[in-house]
Order: structure tokens, then sequence, then C-alpha cells
């Protein structure tokens, strides 16, 4: 028998990652707040002017969006019906979605109606195991599959191969035999690598310092766009014996009167020197152009607009950067979706599989950009040509993978 952590080590394994995976969370929902920094503005009125930023959101998205999952390709296994029957369309998006957050996300693999496998999508801070490095899948795993209003868990799960256990409030309740030769909770991994098998989460540390960036710039923005559109005035040469001025009258007032004292003098009005908004504007843009380079988006993604609208080869040309991101991630995905479909081939056929017999399936994938009709042209132009070279190179399942169609 194999040398099992147990349930207790990955439940301490899984409180030393919580956090840093909530945190991740925080910064794509916009809901982090962060610690007052500065030397000048009071805490009191930095307070009064939080900004919210969602960058951190657009990189994550905007790369899921980009990964719309097809098919398994020479499937054997029939492991397409059993996508289909979990709801394909919401699965797959919130797998790749929950894993670009947290570096990684879970399905759990259980026994369904009719002999199908349900599959269910559960976050990088509710599971974690050890991890088979070959294969990147669990020796064994722990999730936590309910949780009270507390937050404090009331179902958990523990699985090895051939087994799952459950637990009800902290306690051994029951548990269930099956044929699958690893633990039924498969990994679905953002960019692994041997140092970190859990993979990178989207959001890395220099996409959360540039975001607390640019919303401290736009905190002093704010406060500053006070006193340019109210510019500080100031009297000088008033006489002691002068009334109290009323500061508002004094700001909003578009005539006021002095009149000279006993010794003939008259008082000085001036205005304070206007403060520009462009160091902030430049700053912003920084954060920016910093921000784009760290995802590979563009700043006309971020918001700052180009001028001059671009085509869609520009588009493409502009995000070549984000298409090798999304070319990494389908081939990761990929794996971890593969994963799934043959330990769920394993519960459905109550027969232990060796997943070297699944090597030929391959995962589809629809194209990272959409093909416009200059596109399609193109396409069409050089599927003749290579064609007439080598006839019947180019048929309509190729065709299908470059146009989507």
């Amino acid at each position: 028998m194999e040398n099992y952590k147990g349930i207790d080590y990955l439940r301490k394994q899984l409180s030393e990652l919580e956090q840093r995976v909530s945190l991740r969370y925080d910064y794509y929902t916009m809901k982090k707040e962060d610690s007052l920094l500065g030397i000048t503005i009071p805490p009191e009125l930095r307070k009064k002017y939080k900004s919210t930023l969602g960058w951190c959101s657009k990189a994550v998205d905007n790369l899921a969006d980009r990964l719309s999952f097809k098919e398994f390709g020479n499937d054997s296994f029939e492991i397409n019906e059993i996508f289909k029957m979990n709801n394909p369309d919401v699965f797959f998006d919130s797998a790749i979605l929950s894993a670009l957050i947290a570096s990684c996300c879970f399905v759990y693999i259980s026994q369904g109606e009719e002999d199908t496998p349900r599959l269910q999508v559960i976050e990088g801070d509710c599971a974690t195991g050890i991890i088979d490095p070959i294969t990147n899948l669990l020796k064994e795993g722990y999730a936590v599959l309910d949780k009270n209003e507390s937050g404090q868990a009331i179902l958990e799960a523990y699985f090895v191969a051939g087994r799952t256990d459950y637990y009800v409030e902290g306690k051994f309740a029951y548990s269930y035999e099956n044929k699958a030769p690893f633990a039924l909770l498969v990994p679905i991994i953002y960019r692994p690598d041997a140092k970190r098998p859990f993979g990178h989460s989207r959001i890395s540390r220099a996409c959360m310092y540039l975001q607390k960036y640019a919303c401290r710039t736009l905190e002093r923005a704010d406060i500053t766009s006070e006193f340019y559109s109210f510019p500080q005035k100031y009297v000088v040469g008033l006489s002691n014996d002068a009334e109290p001025m009323d500061s508002w009258k004094a700001t909003i007032s578009s005539m006021l009167q002095f009149t000279k004292d006993e010794q003939g003098d008259s008082p000085k009005l001036g205005q304070f020197t206007t403060p520009s908004m462009s160091p902030f504007t430049e700053q912003l843009r920084t954060a920016a152009a910093g921000f784009a380079g760290e995802t590979g988006l563009t700043l006309d993604d971020l918001g700052f607009v180009s001028d001059n609208p671009s085509s869609s080869e520009a588009i493409k040309a502009s995000h070549e950067t984000l298409r090798m991101y999304a070319r990494k991630a389908q081939k990761t995905f990929g794996s971890g979706f593969l994963n799934v479909g043959y330990l769920a081939c394993c519960l459905r056929d109550d027969f232990t599989y060796k997943r070297n017999e699944f090597y030929k399936l391959i995962p589809k994938w629809q194209p990272v950009f959409e093909p416009d009709a200059a596109t399609l042209s193109n396409i069409g132009d050089g599927a003749i040509k290579i064609n007439q070279a080598i006839p019947n190179f180019f048929d309509e399942k190729k065709l299908s993978e470059l146009t989507g169609i």
C-alpha cells in the first residue's frame, strides 16, 4: 500500500495556500482594499477618494474569452459524450477562468445518474493534493465540497486511488470505491513548471503592483482636481480692522470690492498657481504601459484608445504576445481536460484503463482570433496552392481548425 500523507496534512497545506488564492480573487472581483500609502495626503482625505480599477480582471478575461474548447479528436473512448452530459458551455469556461485566476483549479469527478460521471469545478482555494509530476494527476487529494455561512467546511472529500472518503463536520461519514488508478480530483493548471507544478496565476505580483500604482495615481489626481476646479486665492495688505472675509463668497464671487484705508493703502489680490493634471495622466499611462507589457495586452485594451482604428491584421499583430500565451494555455488545459476524461471513463466503465491508451486523443480548440473575410480569402488561396503541391493535404477538418467554421 502506498504511503499517503493523509487528510490532516492536506488540510494544513490548503490553509497555507488559501490566502494567496483569495488575494487573487479579490483583485479579480475588484474588492481588494489596499493599505493607505503616501506622505502628503492625510488618510482621512484619501479614504474619501478611493479608486478602483479592473485591469487584473481585464487581463484574465481577455485571455479566457479567447480560449474556447471544441472537442477531442480521435475519440475512441467516447469522452466527448461525458463532457456533453455535463453542460460543456459552462464547464470549460468555468474551469479555464478559475485556473487563470488561481493558477489552477480542480475537477471533482463523482458517479452520476445512469452511469454518467458528474464533473464539478472546484476553486483553487477549496482543494489541493499531492501531484504526480509525470502525469499531472493527483496521488491523493482533498477538497471542501460545502461550507456554512461563516466559511467553515461542513462537507469534505479525501481522494486516493480507488477510493473517495467523505467527512461531515470534520468526522468520517462514508466511503465510495472505484476503479480509477488516480484520485478522482483532477488539477487544471495554467503554465506549470518543474518548480511550481501547480502553475502560475495570470494575476502576477507585477500586475497587482501596477494596478495599485495606477489606483494611487487616480486618487491623487482626484484630490488635485478639487484644487484645479477652485484655485486657491489670497489677499495681502488688508487692514487689521477689516472684517473677516467669507472664504466661500471669495471663491465663487465674480466681483470683489476693497476700499483704501486711512493711509490710502489698498490690499493686493493674488492666486496660487493652478496644479496641472498632466503629470497624473502621464503616470497613469506609464502604469498602463507596464501592465500591458506584463500581460500581453495593448493600451487600447486598457482604455487608452488610439486615434486610428486598427484592422483585423493589425489587431492580431499587436496581440502577438497574447496569442502565444493562449497557445501555451491550450496545451496545458488540453492535457488537464484529457486527464478528466480519462478518469471519468474509468469511473463510467468500472474498469482500470492505462493512461497511455488515451494518447491518440487530441484536444481541439477554436481559433484564438476569429478570421475576418480577408483572412478567410488568404487561407483559401493558400490551401489551394498547397493542395496543388500535396494533393488532399488540406481537408475539411484541417480547414475547420484554421478558420473555426
